[in-house]
């Protein structure tokens, strides 16, 4: 152990541990161990310090060789060099979470991180402060602007880079599906019940669809995360940050990224509220709930498969069953389905979170920066997942769906056009009854001549829409 000093006075802290006092007292008061936030979260550290660091040194707020040193420490942050330096919430093996509401500690777990790094680059000695990490690597800079940066930062490099391609491929995918399956004509079903048919394969283009459509989402909320609240320091006033510091650093980390980043059109807004986050996580939810109702579709579609549903067959990947020989359970939507239960009950503590901005500051970033960026890792490989084991290697069970749309009595409704509601409803209920075809039934009462009754219980043509016959 070695001792460092902070404004509090002394801490004992790992020798060989980069991060400083005040990193080391959030470890030791916040013991709360829960899911680390993730790669991106320190990747968009990394960027803001290395990005501060050059304007910094052009606007002379810290002197060259130091600055070029902290831009070489945070280009390692960047790279992922240093991950296992980040024990407040970020991307090493401790992980404490639940702490101070601004992520004050975060913020200075990466100055530490940098400020140490950057001290032993200049030849320094670890904790001597050659490199100091609030005058130097935080100048200009504020965790209550930072955090939020780094938040909005992380969430948009996650959605372009991992979700938005994943659901993109799994729309393909289903659109592949659709047009495989166009052919297949199956019993419709609402309520669970039996009704007029549909081609499986419009089922799939429903499914694409809503993929479709939460890419849509995803994509309009991202404009609102690329507004950034680096600039507004400690209140949104931007006391201590030189004119032209925030912009300058934004428009670095837009051209290093390829990323819309800009700053905050009202600062006192960007700091005071997380609406952006809980916006993209409203998103986010509505994505888990697309993704959750494809899922268990198939699973009710591939129920079975001898005594229920059965019209698709899945991958079959393992055994579902410890004493069941020869059962196969559909495993993967089962993991979507809990990887989209666990998206929405993370919305609500976004929420929650968004809604906890109390006068000039929201403190509830470190349990919303976990939720959100949870939440675009899950769905992205959910999606991934769901495409590459599920729906790539689906299959149609085209016998099945045509002996159960056969004994469908609900294509009755063909003949209502026809014959009347109350006529066709006794043509349906006599063939239920009686265990027969609507067709037998209709042609043994009579209702309408017998190439009239065929054209009407054409079933391909009921998919398409219009009356029949």
């Amino acid at each position: 152990m070695r001792v460092e000093r902070d404004s509090m006075g002394e801490v004992q802290v790992p020798d060989d541990a980069y991060y400083g006092a005040s990193t080391q007292r959030a470890v030791d008061n916040f013991p709360i161990k829960v899911d680390r936030f993730g790669r991106r979260f320190v990747w968009a550290l990394g960027l803001i310090k290395s990005e501060a660091a050059k304007v910094n040194k052009d606007l002379g707020v810290v002197d060259a060789e130091k600055a070029d040193a902290i831009v070489a420490a945070a280009d390692e942050v960047i790279a992922g060099s240093l991950d296992e330096q980040f024990v407040v919430g970020g991307g090493g093996f401790v992980t404490e979470v639940f702490q101070s509401g601004s992520g004050t500690s975060m913020n200075m777990n990466a100055n530490e991180v940098i400020a140490n790094r950057a001290t032993e680059i200049l030849g320094g000695e670890r904790g001597s402060k050659l490199v100091h990490p609030n005058d130097h690597v935080n100048a200009g800079q504020s965790s209550n602007d930072v955090i939020p940066t780094a938040i909005h930062v992380a969430a948009v490099a996650a959605l372009r880079q991992d979700l938005l391609p994943a659901l993109g491929r799994l729309a393909e995918a289903l659109e592949e599906k659709a047009a495989e399956f166009d052919p297949v004509v199956k019993s419709g079903r609402t309520h669970l019940m039996d009704a007029t048919p549909v081609r499986l394969g419009q089922e799939f283009g429903g499914y694409a669809a809503q993929v479709r459509k939460a890419i849509e989402r995803v994509e309009n909320v991202v404009p609102e995360l690329e507004e950034l609240a680096l600039g507004g320091t400690a209140v949104g006033t931007g006391i201590n940050a030189p004119p032209g510091f925030a912009a300058a650093t934004i428009a670095g980390m837009a051209k290093r990224t390829g990323y819309g980043f800009r700053e905050a059109a009202n600062h006192f807004e960007a700091q005071a509220a997380q609406d952006a986050a809980v916006s993209a996580s409203g998103a986010l939810k509505t994505v888990a709930a697309s993704l959750f109702k494809i899922a268990n579709d198939v699973r009710w579609l591939s129920s079975g498969p001898m005594t229920a549903i059965g019209e698709v067959k899945l991958p079959a990947l393992q055994p579902g069953s410890s004493i069941m020989p020869g059962k196969v359970n559909p495993v993967i939507p089962e993991g979507v389905m809990q990887a989209a239960a666990q998206v929405i009950g993370n919305d609500a503590a976004v929420t929650w979170g968004g809604a906890n901005g109390n006068l000039e500051l929201n403190v509830m970033l470190p349990l919303m920066t976990r939720n959100l960026l949870e939440s675009i890792g899950l769905l992205a490989i959910s999606a991934e997942i769901f495409r590459e084991n599920c729906v790539e290697g689906m299959e149609a069970d085209a016998a099945r769906a045509a002996d159960l749309v056969g004994r469908n009595v609900i294509i009755v409704t063909a003949l209502a056009p026809k014959i009347g509601y109350d006529k066709a409803a006794e043509v349906a209920k006599k063939a239920f009854a009686e265990g027969r075809s609507v067709r037998e039934v209709a042609l043994e009462m009579e209702v309408l001549p017998e190439d009239e009754l065929d054209a009407a219980l054409d079933l391909y043509p009921m998919t398409e829409g219009g009356v029949a016959g």
